[in-house]
């Protein structure tokens, strides 16, 4: 086995998928599968679509032209908002896009004439996690606006919450979101094809009942990949957490002193680590650190093994009480929250394989 090497087990996502779709689909919503967190892996979107979602949801151009070039010929959803320097790659590889600026959206909609398209928007509101989005007040205006433009389809309006600001989504927040949604209806004289309540983090609220009704669309990344929720990270109903898991081998085995020896100042990236005294203990180091994964992110599958710490090629862990002695060459195991699963698709020394 060549290390470091993530595992990605696809009947996992499909089954994942399948589970998150067949709730979604109960409440009338409709999941659009995030891929952003695998840098757009062709077999995760392949799964994500046996798993019944839509179309698929991404942020970056390179990301979806990979699953082009795959063959992958889905409906596609641009997430991040636009920069202007790629509005026409977004109108020639992207269905629709979300939007919060007006001389973005006009942009798109010259390069929509000029290639005889149209390209979808839906106009994103801010409605507290103070991340992309109109504030509420200028969503009337900018959507008519927007309805006046060749080449657009104003399909409606999103919000995004719990990324950036930690706002935990609501009857109020999103019940907001819908009530501007029946107001632009009503300004237009059509209704809007999507009201888009968010992401992962929308679905608890869901599973309770309590998501406002009009709320027909949400864009799915964590609970497909990694089966939790995005608030408190707790396992989400029917899905597994193993669709990923990622391998590394010791490159070195000793007993050690568990604190370090001598006048200590900034670690390799500049901070002043605190460390716990727990004797002599057995420490082994495998070969992946923070040039590959987010280290804060990781958790060993064996729970007699901790994580003390890493520097960019190294991760040190106590494995004292491991179910097995460790030795040079073993493989270790660990699992990964989103934001090490997005580091480690993303590092180029880490290596991929589905299974």
């Amino acid at each position: 086995m060549n290390t470091p090497l993530l595992e990605v087990r696809y009947d996992i996502l499909a089954a994942n998928a399948r589970a998150v779709v067949d709730l979604c689909k109960k409440c009338g919503v409709e999941v659009w599968g995030v891929t952003k967190g695998c840098c757009g892996m062709p077999d995760v979107a392949r799964a994500m679509l046996e798993g019944g979602v839509a179309g698929i949801g991404e942020s970056r151009l390179a990301n979806l032209q990979r699953i082009r070039n795959a063959g992958i010929h889905a409906p596609a959803l641009m997430l991040r908002l636009p920069h202007l320097s790629e509005v026409r790659a977004v109108v020639e590889y992207f269905d629709m896009s979300l939007n919060s600026e007006l001389v973005t959206i006009e942009a798109l909609s010259r390069e929509a004439q000029r290639l005889e398209k149209r390209h979808g928007v839906i106009l994103m509101v801010d409605v507290g996690d103070l991340r992309e989005g109109l504030w509420p007040d200028r969503v009337l205006e900018t959507a008519l606006r927007v309805s006046r433009l060749g080449g657009i389809e104003l399909l409606g309006i999103g919000t995004n919450l719990s990324c950036y600001g930690g706002v935990i989504p609501s009857e109020s927040n999103l019940g907001l979101l819908v009530q501007l949604a029946r107001q632009i209806e009503e300004l237009l004289g059509h209704p809007l094809r999507f009201i888009s309540g968010g992401n992962t983090s929308t679905l608890p609220l869901m599973a309770q009942g309590r998501l406002p009704a009009g709320i027909n669309m949400l864009r799915i990344g964590e609970a497909i990949l990694l089966g939790t929720e995005s608030i408190n990270r707790t396992p989400w109903p029917g899905t597994r957490q193993d669709a990923f898991v990622l391998h590394a081998e010791v490159i070195e085995c000793a007993t050690k002193p568990s604190v370090p020896i001598g006048e200590r100042g900034q670690d390799g990236f500049g901070g002043r680590p605190a460390f716990e005294d727990r004797g002599l203990i057995r420490r082994a180091i495998v070969n992946i650190g923070r040039q590959d994964v987010l280290v804060e992110n990781l958790a060993c599958l064996d729970p007699g093994m901790d994580i003390l710490g890493a520097s960019s090629d190294h991760l040190i862990l106590d494995v004292t009480h491991a179910d097995e002695r460790i030795h040079v060459g073993d493989i270790i195991d660990f699992k990964l929250g989103y934001g090490a699963l997005l580091q480690a698709m993303t590092s180029p020394y880490v290596e991929k394989r589905v299974v």
